[in-house]
């Protein structure tokens, strides 16, 4: 039995355990995004890209969900691909770290908020993007679902420049 049966039905694996950690990553972060949002908005913030935003929330939960139903929770996973996500997890944490009460999963902007560019944001616009960009890719791999992989990743390509677009437009508004 693949999927979520085996997974409820089986003693805890390394899969199970590391798709409890990405339901409960997912989860702690929109905690503190909506949080944060709230207290943006509150102070003169302004949300831009509304009009896409559920599109996001679509596809990563049908990423989630089909990995999920799909996996062999009994599989060995791939130690290079176990590897590239801890990285990422990493890179998460310094990201997260650096834009701080920035962070929402919106783009919540207003002129005078100040431009994050410490941390990796010296280095790349949007490092978030990064990660989930890399993460789309590198579980599936992980879990032995390359199809998902591949479509995932060229449907979250399609939404992320559009996103993109309008959140560099947006940073630009603010200036140096």
């Amino acid at each position: 039995m693949d999927g979520l049966g085996a997974i409820f039905t089986t003693p805890p694996t390394l899969v199970t355990w590391v798709l409890i950690y990405i339901v409960v990553q997912r989860l702690a972060e929109l905690v503190y995004a909506n949080g944060n949002t709230k207290r943006l908005l509150s102070e003169g913030g302004e949300e831009f890209g509304a009009d896409h935003y559920h599109w996001f929330i679509f596809l990563h939960s049908a990423w989630l969900a089909i990995i999920f139903l799909l996996v062999d929770p009994l599989q060995d996973l791939n130690p290079i691909m176990l590897a590239l996500f801890v990285g990422t997890q990493i890179l998460r944490v310094w990201t997260l770290a650096s834009i701080g009460r920035w962070w929402t999963t919106r783009i919540i902007s207003a002129p005078h908020f100040d431009r994050v560019k410490r941390g990796p944001y010296k280095y790349i616009s949007h490092p978030n993007y990064l990660v989930v960009v890399l993460e789309i890719a590198i579980v599936p791999l992980l879990m032995g679902l390359p199809w998902v992989a591949l479509l995932f990743t060229i449907l979250n390509a399609i939404l992320l420049r559009h996103r993109i677009g309008v959140e560099n437009t947006v940073l630009d508004q603010r200036g140096t």
